[in-house]
């Protein structure tokens, strides 16, 4: 028995660019976009539908629309696939922050818990959270913020500070610590303690 399921065309990423140039050359020849889309999408052997999702992609990327880009979302899968891979190396991860501050937002405290992340929050007005968290915001504005601004939207300004963290903790070095990044220095630590624990 013959499948009657269709099989959904591939296009390959020229034919998918060429189709949404020439909607986005061709707006103004039409009544409205979805009219251009339709009679382009037909000279394409495509649904209108599938050309009108190629367009909105390309817009977001472009920042012609509102929307997390390509580049966003992959970055953001690539992210939740490095928060499953933690989640499996470990037997809990934990997420520490300081309750009753400012830096504690819903979508802030979500996330880690959204992940599997044991939160860990000091307490209130704990000064050394406060140093810290006022030391690492500020750095994080100087080099990141004000220095590659302006922003899109918020989703950039979000992504672009989880690559900054990823960065500073996993390939910055630090001379005070021999020129390594944190997470050497502290998995150097926890195998130091490894060690002692054995010896004891």
């Amino acid at each position: 028995m013959e499948n009657t399921k269709k099989k959904s065309l591939r296009y390959s990423p020229e034919v998918r660019e060429r189709a949404v140039r020439m909607v986005l050359e061709h707006q103004g020849d039409h009544e409205s976009q979805w009219k251009g889309i339709a009679s382009i999408a037909a000279k394409f052997g495509c649904s209108g539908e599938t050309l009108r999702s190629w367009v909105r992609k390309a817009e977001r990327d472009r920042g012609l629309r509102p929307g997390e880009s390509t580049q966003e979302q992959d970055r953001l899968k690539e992210l939740e696939r490095e928060v499953r891979e933690l989640r499996a190396q470990q037997d809990g991860l934990i997420h520490h922050s300081d309750r009753g501050v400012q830096y504690v937002s819903i979508r802030y405290t979500d996330r880690p818990v959204d992940a599997g992340i044991e939160p860990s929050v000091g307490s209130v007005g704990d000064s050394y959270d406060n140093a810290l968290a006022e030391t690492i915001n500020g750095l994080c504005k100087a080099e990141v913020i004000h220095r590659l601004g302006p922003w899109r939207n918020l989703r950039a300004v979000e992504m672009a500070t989880l690559e900054w963290v990823d960065w500073f903790n996993n390939r910055r070095l630090f001379g005070p610590i021999v020129d390594i990044s944190p997470a050497e220095a502290e998995a150097a630590c926890y195998e130091q303690l490894a060690g002692s624990a054995i010896g004891a």
